[in-house]
C-alpha cells in the first residue's frame, strides 16, 4: 500500500462566475506542476454575470481539468442548475448534487453538502438537519467506518477555530450542523468557502489522547473567492492517497501541531428518527425467504454462509437514501421486486420489464454509475453477470447487459434475455438504431476498463452483447431515454415494439410478486450467493 498512487487535487473557493479567471490560474498550475486529476469548487460557482459561463456551456471554451462543483448558496443562482438529473452541466464541469458521497475511479472518497443551513423552509440553496442525518446514518450504523478522504461544504462549521489560531472573519454564517457532520465523518480534509477569506487551521485529532485508540487527523481549509482584490488565497493543491489504499499505521500518524477536536457532540433529531426507521426495517436485507431455516435466514441472524463455512458477517452500512428509488436502504424501494442480495450489490425484477425475466443489477448503496463505483461493488456486479449468463444459457437463451448513465442518479444495469437465434443480429441492430438517432456508437476493446475510457461525471450509454462486443456512446447532447429497450424490442431481437415504454408494461403488485418469486426460485441454483 505504500506504493499507492496519489490523486492530484486542486480546490477552489467561490468562483462567483469568474470561470475564465479560474481556469487561467489552473492552466498556469498545470504548466508548472503537470496534469491534475480533479478540481473541486466550494461556495458559489456561478455569479450574477453569466458571460464566462456561456463560453463554456456553448463549447467554445473547455475546462482543462474535470471539475466538480457544489450547488448554489443563493436562491437566485438556482437558474444555473436545471431540473434534469444529468449531472454534467457542460463538458468537464459536473454538479455533484445537494448532498451525498462521490467515489472517484481512483478510490478517493468525497462527501459533500451544498448550500447553507436553512433557517426556515428548505430550498435548493439550503440544507436541513434531514440532509445531514442522511449523510451520517451510514456512518453511525457502521462499526467498520474509518473516515472519508474529503468533505466539501460551502458553509463553515461552527467553532472550528477553538484551540486554534483565529481566522480573519467573524463567520456569521457558520453552521452547527456542519460542525456535527465534520465531527462524525472525520474527514482527512475539509474544504469550505463563503467567507471570502483564506484560513488553514492546524490539524486536529479525532480521538482523545491516551483514552482512545488513535484515528486519522482532520485538516480544515477555507478558501477565499476567485478574483478577490485583496489577493487572498483561493486555490489549494494537494496530493492525496485514498485512505482505502493506505495502511492504518500510515493513516493515523499524528503531526506535532495537532490540537484537540474543536467540536462538541450535537444531537440531530432527524438522525435519531432515521436510525429508528432503519433498525425496524433492516431485517429485510438478510431475510429474502419465508423459510426461516435457509441460508438467508441465517444471514439475518448475523451468520455468513458460503458453502457451509460459517462466520460473522459485519453489519451493513446504509448509504444515504434520501428519495432514491434504488438505494436498498430507502423506503422508496419496492422490496417485493428484489430477487437476490449480495454484499455490495443486489438484483431486482425490472418494473414494466420487456419480458418476465428482465432484471436489474444495482449497487446496495448510492453509486451513480459503473465509472464511479468502487471495485468491491463491481466485483459483485460481475458475479451477477456471470450467474445470469449461466442461468439463461440453461434455458437456451443469451443475455444483453446495458447501462444508461444519463438522467439517472443510481447505477442500473439492465439484463435482458434474448433468443439464441437473435444474437448475430444484435450488434448490427444497435448500430442501425444509433445511426437512425444520429449519434455514434463505438466498439471498445473487450478487455479495456470503462473507468479508463470515460471520465467521472461524463454521461454515457454502454452495452455488452452476447457475441462479446462492448458498445459505448459518450452522451454530449440529448439522448433517447428508452434507447436500450428500443433496440431490444426490434423485430430482429424480441419483436415487441409495443413494449418499448416500461409504463405500458406495468402489472399490478400481486403479479409482480408472483413473477419475482418464480424468478428467485428458478435462479437460486445459479445464484453465486448460494454457491
Amino acid at each position: 500500500m505504500a506504493d499507492a498512487k496519489a490523486v492530484k487535487v486542486l480546490v477552489s473557493g467561490d468562483v462567483e462566475g469568474n470561470i475564465t479567471r479560474l481556469y487561467t490560474r489552473v492552466n498556469k498550475i498545470l504548466k508548472t506542476s503537470g496534469q491534475f486529476d480533479l478540481l473541486l469548487c466550494v461556495g458559489d460557482f456561478f455569479g450574477s454575470d453569466d458571460t464566462d459561463w456561456q463560453q463554456y456551456k456553448s463549447g467554445k471554451l473547455k475546462a482543462p481539468v474535470p471539475t466538480l462543483i457544489l450547488g448554489p448558496c443563493k436562491p437566485d443562482l438556482s437558474k444555473y442548475f436545471p431540473d434534469s438529473e444529468s449531472p454534467e452541466l457542460c463538458e468537464n464541469i459536473t454538479y455533484l448534487g445537494p448532498r451525498g458521497r462521490y467515489t472517484a475511479s481512483s478510490g478517493l472518497q468525497i462527501t459533500y453538502l451544498s448550500g447553507i443551513e436553512a433557517e426556515g423552509e428548505k430550498g435548493i440553496s439550503t440544507f436541513s438537519s434531514q440532509d445531514v442525518a442522511d449523510l451520517l446514518l451510514p456512518v453511525v450504523s457502521n462499526s467498520q467506518y474509518k473516515g472519508t478522504d474529503i468533505l466539501l461544504t460551502s458553509q463553515w462549521p461552527r467553532g472550528v477555530d477553538k484551540y486554534a489560531t483565529e481566522p480573519e472573519t467573524d463567520r456569521r454564517t457558520d453552521s452547527p450542523l456542519i460542525a456535527e457532520l465534520a465531527r462524525v465523518l472525520r474527514p482527512r480534509y475539509h474544504f469550505a468557502g463563503c467567507e471570502k477569506v483564506h484560513y488553514e487551521r492546524q490539524p486536529y485529532r479525532n480521538h482523545k489522547t491516551i483514552q482512545e485508540t488513535a484515528l486519522p487527523v482532520s485538516r480544515f481549509i477555507a478558501l477565499a473567492n476567485v478574483a478577490n482584490k485583496e489577493k487572498r488565497k483561493y486555490m489549494y493543491a494537494c496530493n492525496i492517497v485514498p485512505m482505502s489504499k493506505m495502511g492504518w499505521i500510515e493513516l493515523i500518524k499524528q503531526p506535532s501541531d495537532a490540537t484537540e477536536c474543536p467540536y462538541t457532540p450535537t444531537e440531530i433529531k432527524a438522525l435519531t428518527k432515521k436510525q429508528d426507521q432503519e433498525e425496524s426495517g433492516q431485517q429485510f436485507f438478510y431475510d429474502m425467504s419465508s423459510r426461516g431455516g435457509d441460508q438467508r435466514g441465517r444471514r439475518r441472524q448475523g451468520q455468513h454462509d458460503r458453502g457451509g463455512r460459517g462466520g460473522k458477517m459485519p453489519r451493513k452500512s446504509f448509504e444515504p437514501s434520501g428519495s432514491c428509488w434504488f438505494c436498498l436502504g430507502s423506503p422508496e424501494v419496492e422490496k417485493h421486486l428484489v430477487v437476490s442480495v449480495a454484499t455490495e450489490a443486489y438484483m431486482a425484477l425490472a418494473k414494466g420489464g420487456l419480458v418476465p425475466d428482465h432484471v436489474l443489477i444495482l449497487p446496495i448503496h448510492h453509486h451513480r454509475c459503473t465509472v464511479t463505483s468502487p471495485d468491491d461493488v463491481l466485483q459483485d456486479v460481475d458475479k451477477y453477470k456471470a450467474s445470469l449468463k449461466k442461468f439463461f444459457k440453461a434455458q437456451g437463451k443469451s443475455v444483453v447487459f446495458f447501462e444508461r448513465n444519463y438522467k439517472t442518479s443510481h447505477l442500473q444495469i439492465q439484463a435482458v434475455p434474448v433468443p439464441q437465434d437473435s444474437i448475430q443480429d444484435i450488434k448490427d441492430t444497435f448500430s442501425q438504431c444509433a445511426e437512425e438517432a444520429s449519434f455514434p456508437l463505438d466498439e471498445i476493446p473487450k478487455h479495456s476498463d470503462l473507468k479508463q475510457i470515460v471520465p467521472a461525471g461524463v454521461p454515457y450509454f454502454y452495452a455488452e452483447i452476447p457475441t462479446g462486443e462492448r458498445l459505448l456512446h459518450r452522451i454530449q447532447e440529448q439522448f433517447p431515454l428508452q434507447f436500450g429497450r428500443e433496440v431490444m424490442a426490434e423485430p430482429q431481437i424480441l419483436n415487441m415494439p409495443e413494449r418499448v415504454d416500461w409504463k405500458n408494461c406495468k402489472i399490478d403488485k400481486d403479479e409482480e410478486s408472483e413473477q419475482a418469486a418464480a424468478f428467485k426460485s428458478s435462479f437460486r441454483d445459479f445464484d453465486f450467493n448460494f454457491q
